[in-house]
Protein backbone atom coordinates (compact mmCIF):
# COMPACT_ATOMS: atom_id res chain seq x y z
CA UNK A 1 0.00 0.00 0.00
CA UNK A 2 1.31 3.34 -1.01
CA UNK A 3 1.82 6.12 1.61
CA UNK A 4 0.93 8.70 -0.98
CA UNK A 5 -2.26 10.08 -1.96
CA UNK A 6 -3.82 8.93 -5.66
CA UNK A 7 -3.13 12.26 -6.76
CA UNK A 8 0.54 12.47 -7.03
CA UNK A 9 2.91 15.88 -6.38
CA UNK A 10 5.84 15.52 -8.89
CA UNK A 11 8.05 15.22 -5.70
CA UNK A 12 6.26 11.66 -4.76
CA UNK A 13 6.31 10.32 -8.18
CA UNK A 14 10.50 11.03 -8.19
CA UNK A 15 10.48 9.05 -4.84
CA UNK A 16 7.96 6.35 -6.29
CA UNK A 17 10.12 6.04 -9.35
CA UNK A 18 13.54 5.97 -7.19
CA UNK A 19 12.66 2.97 -5.15
CA UNK A 20 11.27 1.20 -8.00
CA UNK A 21 7.90 1.37 -7.20
CA UNK A 22 7.00 3.41 -10.31
CA UNK A 23 8.74 2.31 -13.26
CA UNK A 24 6.00 3.16 -15.93
CA UNK A 25 3.85 6.77 -17.05
CA UNK A 26 0.51 6.77 -19.48
CA UNK A 27 0.88 10.03 -20.83
CA UNK A 28 -2.78 10.62 -22.11
CA UNK A 29 -4.05 13.45 -24.35
CA UNK A 30 -8.17 13.09 -24.59
CA UNK A 31 -9.13 13.08 -28.30
CA UNK A 32 -12.29 14.31 -30.48
CA UNK A 33 -14.36 10.64 -29.28
CA UNK A 34 -13.06 11.76 -25.77
CA UNK A 35 -10.71 8.61 -25.44
CA UNK A 36 -7.89 8.48 -23.98
CA UNK A 37 -4.43 8.68 -26.25
CA UNK A 38 -1.36 8.85 -25.75
CA UNK A 39 2.18 6.51 -24.64
CA UNK A 40 3.48 4.61 -22.35
CA UNK A 41 6.60 6.42 -21.53
CA UNK A 42 9.64 4.69 -19.22
CA UNK A 43 9.50 6.90 -15.90
CA UNK A 44 13.02 7.72 -15.33
CA UNK A 45 12.42 9.28 -18.55
CA UNK A 46 9.61 11.11 -17.89
CA UNK A 47 11.31 13.00 -15.04
CA UNK A 48 14.85 13.48 -16.55
CA UNK A 49 12.91 14.58 -20.33
CA UNK A 50 9.53 15.02 -20.37
CA UNK A 51 8.75 17.07 -17.58
CA UNK A 52 10.85 20.14 -18.74
CA UNK A 53 9.75 19.35 -22.26
CA UNK A 54 6.79 17.56 -23.04
CA UNK A 55 6.60 14.93 -25.59
CA UNK A 56 5.33 14.55 -29.08
CA UNK A 57 2.30 12.92 -30.96
CA UNK A 58 0.46 12.80 -34.58
CA UNK A 59 -1.62 15.36 -34.95
CA UNK A 60 -4.24 13.07 -36.66
CA UNK A 61 -5.34 12.60 -32.86
CA UNK A 62 -7.30 15.48 -33.18
CA UNK A 63 -8.37 14.39 -37.26
CA UNK A 64 -9.02 10.81 -37.11
CA UNK A 65 -12.74 9.19 -37.09
CA UNK A 66 -13.37 6.27 -34.53
CA UNK A 67 -11.71 3.45 -36.36
CA UNK A 68 -8.54 6.14 -36.42
CA UNK A 69 -8.92 6.51 -40.42
CA UNK A 70 -7.37 9.53 -41.25
CA UNK A 71 -9.95 11.83 -42.75
CA UNK A 72 -9.58 14.89 -45.38
CA UNK A 73 -11.16 18.12 -44.46
CA UNK A 74 -9.36 19.10 -41.01
CA UNK A 75 -7.18 22.30 -41.06
CA UNK A 76 -4.91 20.72 -38.66
CA UNK A 77 -3.62 17.97 -39.60
CA UNK A 78 -3.68 16.37 -43.61
CA UNK A 79 -1.53 14.57 -45.91
CA UNK A 80 -1.31 18.24 -47.41
CA UNK A 81 0.12 19.07 -43.72
CA UNK A 82 2.34 16.13 -43.66
CA UNK A 83 0.63 15.06 -40.32
CA UNK A 84 3.23 16.39 -38.31
CA UNK A 85 3.25 16.13 -34.36
CA UNK A 86 1.36 18.05 -32.06
CA UNK A 87 2.90 18.62 -28.17
CA UNK A 88 1.51 16.48 -25.32
CA UNK A 89 2.22 19.33 -22.52
CA UNK A 90 1.69 17.31 -19.17
CA UNK A 91 -0.13 18.75 -16.76
CA UNK A 92 1.22 18.05 -13.47
CA UNK A 93 -2.00 18.86 -11.77
CA UNK A 94 -3.24 15.66 -12.58
CA UNK A 95 -0.49 13.10 -11.86
CA UNK A 96 -2.12 9.83 -10.27
CA UNK A 97 -1.51 6.30 -9.39
CA UNK A 98 -3.02 3.58 -11.85
CA UNK A 99 -3.59 0.54 -9.35
CA UNK A 100 -5.03 -1.68 -12.44
CA UNK A 101 -1.42 -1.83 -13.81
CA UNK A 102 1.16 -2.49 -11.86
CA UNK A 103 4.00 -0.02 -11.50
CA UNK A 104 2.07 2.81 -13.47
CA UNK A 105 1.35 6.09 -12.84
CA UNK A 106 -0.76 8.53 -15.20
CA UNK A 107 -0.19 12.02 -16.46
CA UNK A 108 -3.23 13.78 -18.49
CA UNK A 109 -1.76 16.40 -20.70
CA UNK A 110 -2.51 20.02 -22.77
CA UNK A 111 -1.84 19.47 -26.99
CA UNK A 112 -0.01 22.22 -28.14
CA UNK A 113 1.86 23.79 -30.97
CA UNK A 114 5.49 24.00 -31.09
CA UNK A 115 5.38 27.21 -29.80
CA UNK A 116 3.89 26.55 -26.61
CA UNK A 117 0.23 27.95 -28.32
CA UNK A 118 -2.80 25.85 -27.04
CA UNK A 119 -4.36 23.93 -29.94
CA UNK A 120 -7.92 25.05 -29.89
CA UNK A 121 -9.95 22.37 -31.09
CA UNK A 122 -8.22 19.57 -28.32
CA UNK A 123 -11.04 18.82 -26.11
CA UNK A 124 -9.74 20.05 -23.24
CA UNK A 125 -8.76 23.22 -24.61
CA UNK A 126 -12.36 23.75 -25.60
CA UNK A 127 -13.52 23.97 -22.21
CA UNK A 128 -10.51 25.41 -20.92
CA UNK A 129 -11.35 28.64 -23.04
CA UNK A 130 -15.29 28.81 -21.81
CA UNK A 131 -13.50 27.82 -18.11
CA UNK A 132 -11.88 31.13 -18.69
CA UNK A 133 -15.36 32.99 -19.99
CA UNK A 134 -16.78 31.81 -16.81
CA UNK A 135 -13.84 33.09 -14.70
CA UNK A 136 -14.17 36.79 -15.61
CA UNK A 137 -17.47 36.61 -13.65
CA UNK A 138 -15.49 35.11 -10.62
CA UNK A 139 -17.02 32.26 -11.15
CA UNK A 140 -16.28 28.32 -10.89
CA UNK A 141 -18.06 25.50 -12.61
CA UNK A 142 -18.89 22.12 -10.34
CA UNK A 143 -20.00 19.17 -12.64
CA UNK A 144 -20.86 15.56 -11.90
CA UNK A 145 -21.12 12.99 -14.62
CA UNK A 146 -23.40 10.17 -14.07
CA UNK A 147 -22.48 7.06 -16.82
CA UNK A 148 -24.27 4.06 -17.35
CA UNK A 149 -22.55 0.83 -19.04
CA UNK A 150 -24.04 -2.51 -19.88
CA UNK A 151 -21.99 -5.39 -18.33
CA UNK A 152 -21.45 -8.71 -20.76
CA UNK A 153 -19.97 -12.25 -19.16
CA UNK A 154 -17.96 -12.22 -22.97
CA UNK A 155 -14.45 -10.68 -23.77
CA UNK A 156 -13.78 -8.03 -25.43
CA UNK A 157 -11.98 -10.44 -27.96
CA UNK A 158 -14.96 -13.00 -27.86
CA UNK A 159 -17.52 -9.82 -28.70
CA UNK A 160 -15.63 -8.78 -31.32
CA UNK A 161 -15.52 -12.38 -33.02
CA UNK A 162 -19.06 -12.25 -32.84
CA UNK A 163 -19.50 -9.31 -34.40
CA UNK A 164 -21.30 -8.08 -31.44
CA UNK A 165 -24.12 -10.59 -31.33
CA UNK A 166 -25.63 -12.59 -29.06
CA UNK A 167 -23.54 -11.31 -25.88
CA UNK A 168 -24.51 -12.37 -22.54
CA UNK A 169 -25.29 -10.07 -20.05
CA UNK A 170 -24.41 -10.31 -16.57
CA UNK A 171 -28.01 -9.81 -15.88
CA UNK A 172 -31.17 -11.74 -17.67
CA UNK A 173 -33.71 -9.01 -16.21
CA UNK A 174 -34.56 -5.41 -14.57
CA UNK A 175 -32.09 -4.97 -11.64
CA UNK A 176 -32.71 -0.90 -11.56
CA UNK A 177 -31.87 -0.57 -7.55
CA UNK A 178 -31.91 -4.07 -7.05
CA UNK A 179 -29.29 -5.21 -4.61
CA UNK A 180 -29.25 -8.68 -5.14
CA UNK A 181 -28.73 -7.74 -9.33
CA UNK A 182 -25.68 -5.81 -8.13
CA UNK A 183 -24.66 -8.31 -5.57
CA UNK A 184 -24.41 -11.08 -8.46
CA UNK A 185 -21.44 -9.16 -9.63
CA UNK A 186 -20.20 -7.41 -6.34
CA UNK A 187 -16.70 -8.32 -6.98
CA UNK A 188 -16.26 -6.69 -10.32
CA UNK A 189 -17.68 -3.73 -9.20
CA UNK A 190 -15.83 -3.32 -6.01
CA UNK A 191 -13.02 -3.98 -8.15
CA UNK A 192 -13.90 -0.87 -10.20
CA UNK A 193 -14.99 1.16 -7.39
CA UNK A 194 -11.65 0.51 -5.12
CA UNK A 195 -9.51 1.17 -7.84
CA UNK A 196 -10.71 4.15 -9.00
CA UNK A 197 -10.63 5.39 -5.61
CA UNK A 198 -6.82 4.36 -5.75
CA UNK A 199 -6.40 6.76 -8.76
CA UNK A 200 -8.17 9.59 -6.81
CA UNK A 201 -11.94 9.93 -7.23
CA UNK A 202 -14.02 10.04 -4.53
CA UNK A 203 -16.60 6.88 -5.18
CA UNK A 204 -20.20 7.67 -3.96
CA UNK A 205 -21.78 4.16 -4.92
CA UNK A 206 -22.37 1.53 -7.37
CA UNK A 207 -26.81 0.41 -8.65
CA UNK A 208 -28.17 -1.38 -11.12
CA UNK A 209 -30.10 0.35 -14.07
CA UNK A 210 -33.43 -0.90 -16.50
CA UNK A 211 -31.56 -3.00 -19.13
CA UNK A 212 -30.08 -6.41 -18.85
CA UNK A 213 -26.67 -6.33 -17.68
CA UNK A 214 -26.89 -2.02 -17.36
CA UNK A 215 -24.74 -0.65 -14.35
CA UNK A 216 -23.89 2.82 -12.76
CA UNK A 217 -20.98 3.64 -10.66
CA UNK A 218 -21.78 7.39 -9.62
CA UNK A 219 -18.52 9.75 -8.19
CA UNK A 220 -18.64 12.61 -6.45
CA UNK A 221 -19.16 16.09 -8.36
CA UNK A 222 -16.10 18.04 -8.41
CA UNK A 223 -14.55 21.34 -10.72
CA UNK A 224 -15.42 20.84 -14.12
CA UNK A 225 -11.68 20.38 -15.41
CA UNK A 226 -11.24 17.66 -12.26
CA UNK A 227 -14.44 15.67 -13.30
CA UNK A 228 -13.69 15.44 -16.82
CA UNK A 229 -10.32 14.61 -16.28
CA UNK A 230 -11.56 11.54 -14.08
CA UNK A 231 -14.33 10.64 -16.47
CA UNK A 232 -12.06 9.97 -18.93
CA UNK A 233 -9.42 7.88 -16.77
CA UNK A 234 -12.89 6.14 -15.17
CA UNK A 235 -14.64 4.76 -19.03
CA UNK A 236 -10.98 3.59 -20.33
CA UNK A 237 -9.77 2.18 -16.69
CA UNK A 238 -13.39 0.69 -16.07
CA UNK A 239 -13.14 -1.10 -19.64
CA UNK A 240 -9.50 -2.52 -18.70
CA UNK A 241 -10.61 -3.90 -15.85
CA UNK A 242 -13.31 -5.73 -16.77
CA UNK A 243 -10.93 -7.03 -19.72
CA UNK A 244 -8.54 -8.09 -16.99
CA UNK A 245 -11.34 -10.34 -15.75
CA UNK A 246 -12.84 -11.89 -18.36
CA UNK A 247 -15.79 -9.70 -19.33
CA UNK A 248 -16.72 -6.51 -21.70
CA UNK A 249 -18.49 -3.73 -20.78
CA UNK A 250 -20.04 -0.86 -23.35
CA UNK A 251 -20.91 2.92 -22.77
CA UNK A 252 -22.19 3.18 -26.33
CA UNK A 253 -25.48 5.06 -26.02
CA UNK A 254 -27.75 2.97 -27.37
CA UNK A 255 -26.47 -0.76 -27.37
CA UNK A 256 -29.83 -2.69 -28.31
CA UNK A 257 -33.79 -1.75 -28.24
CA UNK A 258 -33.98 -1.23 -25.10
CA UNK A 259 -32.83 1.35 -22.52
CA UNK A 260 -29.70 3.55 -23.39
CA UNK A 261 -26.49 4.21 -21.40
CA UNK A 262 -27.33 7.95 -20.66
CA UNK A 263 -24.39 10.33 -19.00
CA UNK A 264 -26.69 12.88 -17.20
CA UNK A 265 -25.01 16.01 -16.41
CA UNK A 266 -25.29 18.11 -13.42
CA UNK A 267 -23.87 21.64 -12.78
CA UNK A 268 -23.36 24.73 -10.51
CA UNK A 269 -21.69 27.73 -10.14
CA UNK A 270 -19.42 28.88 -7.06
CA UNK A 271 -18.26 32.49 -6.48
CA UNK A 272 -13.93 32.36 -5.53
CA UNK A 273 -14.87 32.21 -2.01
CA UNK A 274 -16.92 28.37 -2.89
CA UNK A 275 -20.55 30.15 -2.01
CA UNK A 276 -23.29 29.21 -4.58
CA UNK A 277 -24.10 31.91 -7.04
CA UNK A 278 -27.69 30.00 -8.27
CA UNK A 279 -29.55 29.91 -5.45
CA UNK A 280 -31.48 32.87 -4.20
CA UNK A 281 -34.38 34.87 -3.23
CA UNK A 282 -36.45 34.10 -6.48
CA UNK A 283 -39.00 32.06 -7.43
CA UNK A 284 -38.54 28.21 -7.04
CA UNK A 285 -35.06 29.41 -5.03
CA UNK A 286 -32.99 30.99 -8.05
CA UNK A 287 -31.30 33.64 -8.19
CA UNK A 288 -31.12 35.78 -11.46
CA UNK A 289 -28.02 33.88 -12.68
CA UNK A 290 -29.62 30.90 -11.97
CA UNK A 291 -32.64 31.83 -13.81
CA UNK A 292 -30.79 33.39 -16.82
CA UNK A 293 -28.10 30.26 -17.24
CA UNK A 294 -31.10 28.06 -17.25
CA UNK A 295 -32.83 30.04 -19.99
CA UNK A 296 -29.88 29.74 -22.10
CA UNK A 297 -29.69 26.31 -21.57
CA UNK A 298 -33.14 26.00 -23.13
CA UNK A 299 -31.85 28.56 -26.03
CA UNK A 300 -28.42 26.81 -27.16
CA UNK A 301 -29.81 22.95 -26.77
CA UNK A 302 -30.72 22.82 -30.57
CA UNK A 303 -27.56 24.42 -31.21
CA UNK A 304 -25.53 22.85 -29.31
CA UNK A 305 -26.84 19.32 -29.59
CA UNK A 306 -23.85 17.93 -31.85
CA UNK A 307 -21.62 18.48 -29.06
CA UNK A 308 -24.17 16.39 -26.37
CA UNK A 309 -24.93 13.62 -28.79
CA UNK A 310 -21.74 13.64 -31.21
CA UNK A 311 -22.47 10.25 -33.35
CA UNK A 312 -25.51 8.68 -35.14
CA UNK A 313 -25.98 6.41 -32.42
CA UNK A 314 -26.79 9.11 -29.88
CA UNK A 315 -30.04 9.98 -31.29
CA UNK A 316 -31.39 6.56 -31.07
CA UNK A 317 -31.82 7.26 -27.34
CA UNK A 318 -34.35 9.91 -27.65
CA UNK A 319 -37.69 7.64 -27.44
CA UNK A 320 -40.74 8.90 -25.53
CA UNK A 321 -40.86 7.22 -22.44
CA UNK A 322 -37.66 5.94 -22.70
CA UNK A 323 -36.26 7.96 -19.78
CA UNK A 324 -34.06 9.92 -22.10
CA UNK A 325 -35.46 13.41 -23.00
CA UNK A 326 -37.43 14.06 -26.19
CA UNK A 327 -38.61 17.83 -25.01
CA UNK A 328 -36.44 20.91 -24.78
CA UNK A 329 -38.25 21.90 -21.49
CA UNK A 330 -36.97 22.06 -17.58
CA UNK A 331 -39.28 21.16 -14.80
CA UNK A 332 -37.92 20.76 -10.85
CA UNK A 333 -37.61 16.99 -10.47
CA UNK A 334 -38.98 15.79 -13.41
CA UNK A 335 -37.16 13.13 -15.62
CA UNK A 336 -39.09 13.66 -19.12
CA UNK A 337 -37.73 17.49 -19.53
CA UNK A 338 -34.27 17.45 -20.96
CA UNK A 339 -33.15 19.55 -18.08
CA UNK A 340 -33.80 18.54 -14.93
CA UNK A 341 -33.39 21.13 -11.49
CA UNK A 342 -32.70 19.25 -8.16
CA UNK A 343 -31.46 20.09 -4.94
CA UNK A 344 -32.33 23.47 -2.66
CA UNK A 345 -30.11 26.36 -2.15
CA UNK A 346 -26.52 25.38 -1.46
CA UNK A 347 -27.27 21.77 -3.40
CA UNK A 348 -29.38 23.59 -6.28
CA UNK A 349 -28.18 22.90 -9.67
CA UNK A 350 -29.54 21.73 -12.93
CA UNK A 351 -29.29 18.38 -14.92
CA UNK A 352 -28.98 18.42 -18.32
CA UNK A 353 -30.67 14.80 -19.49
CA UNK A 354 -29.51 14.90 -23.48
CA UNK A 355 -25.63 13.42 -23.31
CA UNK A 356 -25.37 9.39 -23.54
CA UNK A 357 -22.49 7.04 -22.02
CA UNK A 358 -20.79 8.12 -25.88
CA UNK A 359 -20.73 11.60 -24.96
CA UNK A 360 -17.03 13.55 -24.72
CA UNK A 361 -17.27 15.43 -21.56
CA UNK A 362 -15.18 17.91 -22.24
CA UNK A 363 -16.95 19.14 -25.01
CA UNK A 364 -20.51 19.08 -22.99
CA UNK A 365 -19.51 20.72 -20.25
CA UNK A 366 -18.30 23.56 -22.94
CA UNK A 367 -21.16 23.58 -24.23
CA UNK A 368 -23.32 23.75 -20.93
CA UNK A 369 -21.05 26.43 -19.60
CA UNK A 370 -21.64 28.69 -23.06
CA UNK A 371 -25.03 27.97 -23.09
CA UNK A 372 -25.54 29.35 -19.31
CA UNK A 373 -23.01 32.44 -20.59
CA UNK A 374 -25.18 33.03 -23.49
CA UNK A 375 -28.43 33.55 -21.08
CA UNK A 376 -26.44 36.07 -19.04
CA UNK A 377 -24.86 38.09 -21.49
CA UNK A 378 -28.28 38.78 -23.15
CA UNK A 379 -30.51 38.48 -20.08
CA UNK A 380 -32.55 35.88 -21.15
CA UNK A 381 -35.89 35.47 -19.26
CA UNK A 382 -36.57 31.98 -18.40
CA UNK A 383 -39.85 30.32 -19.74
CA UNK A 384 -42.27 28.59 -16.29
CA UNK A 385 -41.77 25.82 -15.17
CA UNK A 386 -42.98 22.30 -17.05
CA UNK A 387 -45.16 20.34 -15.08
CA UNK A 388 -45.99 17.25 -16.27
CA UNK A 389 -45.16 14.87 -18.77
CA UNK A 390 -43.43 16.72 -21.43
CA UNK A 391 -43.25 13.77 -23.66
CA UNK A 392 -46.74 14.15 -24.84
CA UNK A 393 -46.19 18.10 -25.00
CA UNK A 394 -45.78 20.65 -27.75
CA UNK A 395 -42.34 21.78 -26.92
CA UNK A 396 -39.59 22.26 -29.09
CA UNK A 397 -37.83 19.27 -29.80
CA UNK A 398 -34.57 17.78 -28.82
CA UNK A 399 -32.73 16.75 -32.64
CA UNK A 400 -33.70 13.27 -33.47
CA UNK A 401 -30.96 13.11 -36.12
CA UNK A 402 -27.31 13.49 -36.35
CA UNK A 403 -27.64 15.97 -39.35
CA UNK A 404 -29.82 18.18 -38.15
CA UNK A 405 -27.40 18.71 -35.05
CA UNK A 406 -24.41 19.36 -37.40
CA UNK A 407 -26.85 21.68 -39.87
CA UNK A 408 -27.67 23.43 -36.44
CA UNK A 409 -24.02 23.32 -34.96
CA UNK A 410 -22.76 24.88 -37.90
CA UNK A 411 -25.03 27.61 -38.87
CA UNK A 412 -25.36 28.90 -34.86
CA UNK A 413 -23.98 32.31 -34.65
CA UNK A 414 -24.11 31.58 -31.06
CA UNK A 415 -21.38 28.71 -31.46
CA UNK A 416 -19.01 30.84 -33.67
CA UNK A 417 -19.55 33.16 -31.11
CA UNK A 418 -18.86 31.13 -27.99
CA UNK A 419 -16.55 28.20 -29.97
CA UNK A 420 -14.63 30.11 -32.17
CA UNK A 421 -15.08 29.09 -36.09
CA UNK A 422 -12.07 26.89 -36.21
CA UNK A 423 -13.87 24.93 -33.70
CA UNK A 424 -17.18 24.75 -35.30
CA UNK A 425 -15.61 23.89 -38.29
CA UNK A 426 -13.91 20.85 -36.84
CA UNK A 427 -16.70 19.12 -34.83
CA UNK A 428 -19.15 19.68 -37.75
CA UNK A 429 -16.88 17.86 -39.99
CA UNK A 430 -16.40 15.43 -37.31
CA UNK A 431 -20.03 14.84 -37.57
CA UNK A 432 -20.30 15.13 -41.45
CA UNK A 433 -17.06 12.15 -41.31
CA UNK A 434 -19.41 9.83 -39.09
CA UNK A 435 -22.15 10.33 -41.21
CA UNK A 436 -20.91 9.50 -44.51
CA UNK A 437 -19.49 6.59 -42.47
CA UNK A 438 -22.68 5.32 -41.34
CA UNK A 439 -24.61 6.57 -45.16
CA UNK A 440 -22.30 3.91 -46.60
CA UNK A 441 -22.70 0.94 -44.42
CA UNK A 442 -25.22 -2.38 -45.14
CA UNK A 443 -26.49 -2.81 -41.64
CA UNK A 444 -28.27 -5.92 -40.49
CA UNK A 445 -31.87 -4.62 -40.45
CA UNK A 446 -31.27 -3.99 -44.16
CA UNK A 447 -30.39 -7.98 -44.60
CA UNK A 448 -33.16 -9.10 -42.76
CA UNK A 449 -35.40 -7.46 -44.79
CA UNK A 450 -34.35 -7.77 -48.05
CA UNK A 451 -31.97 -10.56 -48.55
CA UNK A 452 -34.83 -13.11 -49.25
CA UNK A 453 -38.08 -11.08 -49.45
CA UNK A 454 -36.95 -8.32 -51.67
Amino acid sequence: MSPFHPRLTLDELAELVGTGRIDTIVMTITDMQGRLQGKRVAADFFLADVVAHGAEGCGYLLAVDVDMNTVDGYAISSWDEGYGDLVMAPDMSTLRLVPWHPGTAMVQCDVTHHDGTPVSVSPRQVLRRQLDRLAAYGWDAYVGTELEFILFKNTYEQAWERDYHGLTPVNQYNVDYSVLGTGRIEPLLRRIRNEMAGAGMVVESAKGECNPGQHEIAFKYGKALDTCDDHAVYKTGAKEIASQEGSSLTFMAKYNEREGNSCHIHLSLRDQSGAPVMAGEGPHGFSPVMEHFLAGQLACLRDFSLLLAPNVNSYKRYIAGSFAPTAIAWGRDNRTCALRVVGHGSSLRFENRVPGGDVNPYLAVAALIAAGLHGIENGLELEPEFAGNAYASDRPRVPSRLHDAVEAFEGSTVAASAFGKDVVEHYAHAGRVELAAYESAVTDWERRRGFERL
